[in-house]
Formats: structure tokens, sequence, C-alpha cells
């Protein structure tokens, strides 16, 4: 509970989470927590308990002869210590055990007789505690919402076409082509050709729209970095390869230098580049020849364990299939998602976003970590701004988590113990950490049930687009 006035310190009633991660992660980080965090109107609520001055009297004397019998003051032997010393030597710690006492089974009880479940910790208002009077207190905490989910089921879904196409796989066989490719350079005196690979130096400048008179004439104004390369290999005629490179390149020596302008279509891959004009300084280093594995058992065998080329060919396949196919499905789950979280509409308790914001500022702050940052520089990040910039995303994957739990209420969907096993399994290989250690280590902390959690729900979202999906 946290008490608005004085903090009492005692653990929360009820510890939910929403976080999709399978396991906590420590940070040595500095977070600001609010002392008094917000609660969602709409579902706080509000209770009072007074308890009688002869119970709170008896509390203070139970603790207080405890506090006799174990405490060490020199001067005084093991068990004779004053009441009036200990009162006053030890008043903080006294009066917080009163009030873990008090207070936590006089919530408990006035919760339960008024069948309130409450979902954040709950936060004492107006807390009046001394010896020989009445403990009073009110205390406020939010409820979960009643969620609406009538017509879930007639949500529609499109069910992507999966199927993964001829040029899907050529490019993925070419990447692993390329992968074990080898460079050679061409000694031939002669221009780049169809088929060559040209090494390059570049450096591009994007064109504005914007342009101003100048002393030298009309020169354009652009504000974008410009775009450099060394040592850069582009396939002459290649398939991936810009028309206007292609264009400016064959027929060239190495030494020459181009000058040449690309304009790059709106849906280029790159979104900087996309829709602009890039005027291109380009110096041609050399000409090159890439060579390719034959495509063979012998090649097939180092690239696992083929018998033949046909078979390596067959399981690439299958797998770029199945990438494609998830990818697909994936994102059609989350359309899906997207119209339920439009559809329903219901308040959100702020405990479970806070948890999801801490939830997404962890998972940030670890891929900081592996990413090198130090931990001086992270404890110099603006934890508040961080915050308040997660929380948007917060609260959609909080509303998506209460409807699929909502959905597997009613569509009675379970997870065998079976598949948290092997989901454990997984996890105990991924991190090398020996499955029973990890079985411990979540059962204690509370990983394990969310786990079992986030399980449950993919797997609804999962019963969901096979039902809807057409």
């Amino acid at each position: 509970m946290t008490e608005t006035n004085e903090t009492a310190e005692l653990q929360p009633e009820v510890a939910t989470t929403h976080d999709h991660e399978h396991h906590d992660h420590a940070h040595d980080h500095e977070h600001t927590h609010q002392h008094a965090p917000a609660l969602n109107p709409e579902l706080t609520r509000e209770i009072d308990v007074e308890v009688g001055a002869d119970e709170v009297s008896k509390s203070f004397k139970t603790v207080v002869k405890r506090y006799q019998k174990l405490a060490r003051i020199p001067g005084f032997r093991a068990g004779k210590v004053p009441e009036t010393l200990v009162r006053s030597k030890f008043a903080k710690e006294v009066r917080q055990e009163v009030l873990e006492s008090l207070v936590s089974e006089r919530f408990r009880k006035a919760i339960d007789e008024q069948k309130l479940r409450p979902v954040s910790e709950p936060q004492l208002l107006d807390l009046q505690l001394f010896d020989g009077q009445p403990l009073k207190f009110k205390a406020a905490f939010e409820v979960a919402p009643e969620i609406d989910i009538a017509g879930y089921d007639s949500v529609s879904v499109t069910k992507p076409e999966a199927a993964l196409t001829d040029d899907e796989y050529a490019a993925e066989l070419a990447r692993v082509l390329d992968s074990h490719a080898t460079v050679e350079p061409v000694e031939e005196d002669r221009p780049l050709a169809d088929g060559d690979w040209a090494e390059i130096q570049f450096r591009g400048e994007v064109k504005d729209l914007a342009q101003t008179v100048t002393e030298d004439g009309v020169q354009s104004v652009s504000n974008s970095e410009p775009i450099t390369g060394e040592d850069v290999l582009i396939e002459i005629g290649g398939k991936n390869t810009l028309t206007a490179f292609n264009e400016a390149l064959r027929g060239a020596k190495p030494g020459q230098e181009l000058k040449f302008e690309v304009d790059y279509p709106a849906d280029f891959g790159e979104r900087r580049l996309a829709g602009q004009t890039v005027s291109y300084d380009v110096t041609v280093k050399g000409i090159k020849h890439k060579s390719y594995p034959e495509r063979d058992a012998e090649f097939a065998k180092q690239l696992g364990n083929y018998e033949n080329w046909e078979e390596f060919e067959t399981k690439l396949r299958e797998h770029a299939s199945d990438r494609k196919k998830n990818a697909l499905e994936n994102a059609a789950k989350d359309k899906m998602l997207g119209e339920f979280v439009e559809k329903f509409q219901f308040p959100i308790p702020e405990a479970f976003v806070q948890q999801q914001i801490e939830a997404r500022l962890d998972r940030g702050l670890r891929a900081l970590a592996q990413q090198g940052m130090k931990v001086e520089d992270m404890r110099k990040l603006d934890f508040v701004q961080l915050r308040a910039s997660q929380r948007d995303l917060a609260v959609n994957e909080v509303k998506v988590s209460m409807i699929l739990d909502r959905i597997a209420e009613v569509e009675g969907v379970t997870l065998s113990e079976e598949d948290l096993e092997r989901e454990l399994l997984l996890l105990s290989i991924q991190s090398r950490e020996p499955l029973e250690t990890l079985r411990d280590r979540l059962s204690n902390d509370g990983g394990l049930d969310r786990i079992r959690e986030q399980m449950r729900r993919e797997k609804t979202g999962s019963v969901l687009y096979e039902k809807l999906a057409s």
C-alpha cells in the first residue's frame, strides 16, 4: 500500500502485470517513480476502515513486548529493556509493524465483504494511527473494468496470399549464393559491361526543391547530409541496380570520374531517398568479377546437413515460405487486434499502463546496453520524457491484452502444461540456464505466471485468426 501522508511501505495486495516479456531483467539505472501514482477515476474505488482503540492498544503492546525481548541496548540485560525506552527508541519500527498487522488484515477483510478486487496497489488516505485511539483510514485503488466484447466474432479478417513466388525464392537463393561468392579483380584493360561488378566511391547530394539566388546564380538549398560510400560493389545490368547507375557505369573504365543524377521512385525501399533527386559524383575504382560455388552435393553439405543440392533447395523453399506466411499472418493478426481496440471501448487501469511503460522502458534500456551504452550514460537519459513517449503504445498493448484475456474466457482457451514446458525448455537453451534453475527462479519472481498469461494470449490470437480469417 502507498500512504499519501506517511509511507506505510506495505506490499501491494494484488500483483498483476501485462508485460509482454518472458522474464524480468534488472537494469542498473535510475527510475523516477511518482510517490502516489495516478489512478483512473473511472475505475477508482475508496473504502473507509476503522479499528477499535482497544485492538490498536493490544497490537502496540504485542509489538513492544517482542522488541523488549529482542532489543540489545548497552546497560540493560537481554529481555529487560524498559517499555518506555523501546517505545521511544523504536517508535518508527513499532508503528510500522502495527500498520502492517492491522491495516493489511482489515483492508483484506473490507474488500472481501464488499466483493471488490483491487488491480492496483492501494493508497492510504487520511491515516490516523495513535496508541490508545481508533485506527482510521481510507484506501483508494483501481478495480478491473467490465469489458463488453459482444460482436468480437463478427470482425472481418482477410487471409493474405502467403504462397512464395518464383521471384521471392530466386531472391532468397541469390542471398545464399552471394554470401558464399568470391570476388576477384579483373586485370584486363576494358570498360565495364553487363555482368561485371563495379567497385566505386561516391558522394551524393540530395537536391532540394527550394532554391535561392546568389552571386553565382541559382543554387539548390538542402539541409540533408551527403550520401557517401567507399569500395561499394554494384552489378552492371543487375536486377536490383537502378537504371541510372547502369547507364552511367556501363562502358566506364577504372579511374574515370562520373557525374549524374538519380530520380528515386516514391516507393523506394530507403525512406531517406524515396521520391528524391540525388546528384552523384562517382569514381570507378576497379572492375570485379564474382564467382559463385557450384550447385552440387558438396556445396549443399557445406550449407547444412543436406544429402544433395535438391534437398537443400527444397528446405530453403520451405523455410522461406514459412517465414513469409508467418510475417503476413502476424501482420493480419495485428490488424485484427487493431480492429478490436477500435471496436471495444473501456477504461484502462493506470496501474497496468505504468507496468507496461516500465516493461517497454526496460526492453529499450536492455537493447541500449547490448549496443554498448554505458550505465553512466543511461543515467543521463530523460526518463520522464522517455516514459511519456511510451504511453500511447503501452495503453494500446494493455488494451489488447485485456481484450484477449476476456475473449480467452469466452472461447475457453487454455494452455497445456506441455506447451509451457516446451517454452521453458526453449528459454533454458537460449539463456543457457539449467531448466530446473530457470523454473524455480521464474516461480519465485512471478515470471512463470507472466509467461503463462502471454502464451495464452498468443494462443487466443491464433484461435481467433483461424476462426475469423477468410
